[in-house]
């Protein structure tokens, strides 16, 4: 009886000292993890927290800017029930997209890339896992490798060449009817259209000629879902308002991706019978007749929860462009001698609120 108790006493004690050291090392750990946390500023409120200050007149860039004056290059903030790490460093910047990569190689999940962007198959707005590493492989060595982006030189080249060459006789009409040696231009539009014919003749092999309608109704519509991707959605932030389509955003979106996915299913349909027919040289093969050529055969497992086609037309919206030989080829200069209203609109990237126009002439060594 007398062992019995001891042993039960013995027993007990070892249990208590192990609880105590255990909430000790526990509460050293948390002291020392929000000793190394990266401040949170201030201003929060219950269920919403800092979105308050990014829903204001405001750009939410000048906002951010703002709270890294008061609270340095690494801060966070609380976007209704998530926390965002907010980085103005760029040796900060560097190190999280260098060393640690992998963390933020995801995107937040969002409402508009899950109707738009296929379910999240949208390759750079995916989460982080194996299907995105398949894609990106597809990408980086048979879609945007060197030698295919030489190959496709000539479409860039020739798209630069049409476009200006619509500037200057846009120049030579306007000095026959007006007498004016300037031809006012507005570059919102221009370099839509050359970014347009850019994308869909690198995608597609398809050129829009000026005034098209169908290109007119294309570039709305992808003018329209970059500006849904960059739309408030309450739900994103506050999840159980996921019943609620405050503002009507879902259904937007819901018919800016029906179009999109028309034109994009038609494209790859008709790429899909000029393969078949084998009748398509290597040197006159676009993105789509190479992301079709690099999954024919793929098994499914290397893309789970996506057919091929799925992945093939959410593959095919991402590009990028340089301003470099229009600035070469005009002289350029300004319609009045006021500032440049430099003031910015929202929406997935901050971009001018008012077109920029300016007058144009061509240099003398243009050849028309």
């Amino acid at each position: 009886m007398e062992f019995h108790l001891a042993l039960s006493t013995i027993v007990t004690t070892f249990l208590f000292f192990l609880v105590i050291a255990f909430l000790i090392f526990n509460k050293t750990r948390l002291n020392r993890s929000k000793h190394n946390a990266p401040p949170r500023a201030k201003g929060a409120w219950p269920i919403i927290g800092h979105l308050h200050l990014l829903g204001g007149s405001r750009p939410p860039q000048q906002v951010l800017g703002d709270l890294a004056d008061k609270y340095g290059p690494i801060f966070t903030i609380k976007l209704g029930f998530h926390q965002a790490l907010v980085v103005s460093s760029g040796e900060i910047a560097k190190e999280c997209y260098t060393t640690n990569d992998k963390v933020f190689a995801s995107r937040p999940k969002s409402k508009a890339v899950e109707i738009m962007g296929y379910n999240y198959a949208m390759f750079g707005l995916a989460p982080y896992g194996d299907y995105w590493r398949q894609v990106r492989k597809i990408i980086t060595l048979e879609v945007l490798s060197q030698r295919r982006v030489e190959m496709l030189g000539h479409v860039r080249e020739s798209e630069l060449k049409a476009s200006l060459k619509d500037i200057h006789e846009a120049w030579e009409n306007n000095k026959e009817s007006e007498g004016s040696n300037m031809v006012k231009v507005d570059m919102k539009q221009w370099f839509g259209t050359l970014v347009l014919n850019i994308v869909v003749g690198v995608i597609s092999g398809k050129r829009f000629q000026t005034n098209d309608e169908e290109g007119i109704h294309f570039q709305n519509v992808i003018r329209k879902f970059f500006e849904l991707l960059g739309a408030f959605v309450a739900s994103d932030y506050i999840p159980y308002m996921d019943r609620f389509d405050l503002g009507g955003y879902e259904n937007e979106m819901k018919l800016v991706w029906k179009e999109m996915d028309n034109i994009m299913d038609g494209w790859l349909q008709e790429h899909k019978r000029e393969i078949e027919s084998g009748q398509q040289l290597e040197r006159n093969q676009v993105f789509l007749d190479v992301l079709i050529s690099s999954l024919q055969g793929a098994p499914k497992e290397d893309f789970p929860g996506f057919d091929h086609d799925t992945v093939i037309k959410a593959s095919c919206l991402a590009l990028r462009l340089t301003l470099a030989t229009l600035i070469q080829q005009f002289e350029l200069v300004k319609p009045s001698d006021e500032p440049i209203d430099m003031s910015e609109s929202s929406g997935l990237t901050t971009s001018k609120a008012t077109p920029l126009e300016v007058l144009l002439s061509p240099r003398s060594s243009l050849n028309t």
